[in-house]
């Protein structure tokens, strides 16, 4: 009884407009986290119009750990392989399939892909959290996603393998997308796509190097989380869009994967273009 009487005391009053605003946020963010359209931008803007802000980089690590759970249910045979795979390969010594030793060159190549976000996360973590406070940078952002969204169309799969060397760049493409508004996904996608990598390859090797790349976001912030915990009602605001983005994010990888299976990705290009230019107009406007 005192549990009840203390959740109806939570939500009470303001908290359920900040509770339905973390509910917003939290869809918002698994919707964009991987469709090319970029998350943190949307985060940016929304908490603006929502007056959403003193959560911050918390709420959104917690949200992006939503969205990191719902890669793990999506890719959960990829992942099994490719954990699997340096046992049976380098330890049991065990040649004969061939598609384990794919996710093998998998895992090497996400280590590699990793490397540049790694160096931008512990060198420039203070300047990259700066750029949070700008929605005026957003929307310029948001125009370079929407021009390299356009530019899909225009690439010619060729193909080719996986490599050390183009993993890098993808990875290179992913550190850049720390950027609010510039899509780490699309980003990625576009990257692998005008290396003449297969489109769904690059879309599958995109969601699974999100992985250490959303973990490591959550490392850095640890600390920041235990010298200021949030209360209560902080909490119940994070837990809530934190499954509200698993749920969603769930559901945009597959909507993406057939997206990039019909070469449509130009209509988020035109989305980017609608929104960023929007958004110019109602910042001049005042």
């Amino acid at each position: 009884m005192v549990l009840i009487s203390h959740a109806c005391h939570i939500l009470t009053g303001k908290t359920i407009v900040e509770l339905l605003k973390a509910l917003l946020l939290g869809l918002i963010q698994g919707l964009t986290e991987f469709l090319p359209v970029s998350s943190s931008g949307h985060l940016v803007i929304f908490a603006e119009i929502l007056n959403f802000k003193e959560q911050g980089i918390a709420f959104e690590v917690f949200v992006h750990f939503g969205t990191l759970l719902s890669v793990l249910v999506a890719f959960r045979y990829e992942l099994k392989r490719m954990l699997s795979a340096p046992y049976v390969i380098w330890i049991k010594k065990d040649h004969s399939d061939a598609e384990l030793q794919k996710y093998l060159n998998w895992d090497l190549y996400i280590i590699v892909a990793t490397i540049p976000a790694v160096i931008v996360g512990l060198f420039f973590k203070d300047v990259v959290e700066s750029f949070f406070d700008s929605i005026l940078l957003v929307f310029f952002m948001l125009f370079i996603t929407a021009f390299l969204m356009w530019g899909t169309q225009f690439l010619r799969q060729k193909d080719v393998d996986f490599s050390y060397g183009r993993s890098f760049l993808i990875g290179v493409a992913q550190a850049f997308a720390i950027m609010p508004g510039i899509s780490r996904s699309g980003s990625t996608i576009f990257t692998g796509m005008a290396l003449g990598l297969n489109r769904e390859d690059v879309a599958r090797f995109s969601f699974l190097m999100s992985i250490p790349a959303i973990l490591g976001a959550v490392v850095l912030k640890l600390n920041d989380l235990l010298a200021a915990p949030p209360s209560s009602g902080e909490m119940l605001n994070m837990l809530v869009g934190t499954l509200m983005a698993a749920v969603s994010g769930y559901l945009a990888i597959i909507w993406l994967l057939d997206v990039v299976k019909k070469g449509k990705l130009q209509w988020f290009g035109y989305y980017c273009f609608a929104v960023a230019l929007s958004g110019l107009i109602w910042y001049y406007a005042g």
